[in-house]
């Protein structure tokens, strides 16, 4: 029990830094540490799957994008993000009406989806669990994989063009 405490205050303690923090480094590091506390908290409550997804995505791929973008980018002028910040403006000026448009699409269409999920420690076998009971949690691990694949590409492309 006392150890449970510790460990919550430790990872109250973690998360306060990290948003308190005026270093993005320093908040990207201590994200990092919080995750790896609360994949503690979730193995001490005997919940193993939701533990390692969260070290391997959170603690992991989240933090390591994190503190390599933040330790390749520059920060810009006052100047610099008003330019920008008109540019998104008309670039992006119809995307609001285009997901406004999707999310009543999606309303419309009614979609099944047969999620079955397994009694509580009657599965064992976590590959069979993965693969036969949990593909929406597979699925999102996969897109958030391959999105920060695809920021960490985006982000060394834009650096080319800058250097050139």
């Amino acid at each position: 029990m006392f150890l449970n405490i510790i460990i919550l205050v430790a990872l109250v303690l973690a998360s306060l830094w990290t948003v308190m923090t005026r270093s993005l480094l320093r908040s990207g590091i201590g994200l990092a540490l919080t995750s790896v506390i609360l994949a503690i908290i979730m193995f001490r409550l005997a919940s193993p799957l939701a533990a390692v997804f969260e070290l391997s995505v959170c603690a992991g791929l989240i933090s390591v994008l994190f503190v390599s973008v933040i330790s390749l980018t520059q920060p810009y002028s006052q100047k610099e993000i008003i330019e920008r910040m008109k540019l998104m403006l008309v670039r992006f000026r119809l995307l609001p009406f285009i997901i406004l448009g999707l999310g009543l699409i999606l309303l419309l269409i009614k979609v099944n989806f047969d999620l079955i999920l397994p009694i509580p420690e009657t599965e064992r076998n976590v590959r069979n669990l993965l693969w036969n009971f949990r593909q929406l949690d597979l699925f999102g691990q996969i897109i958030i994989l391959l999105a920060g694949a695809f920021a960490v590409v985006i982000l060394f492309k834009e650096m080319r063009k800058n250097v050139r």
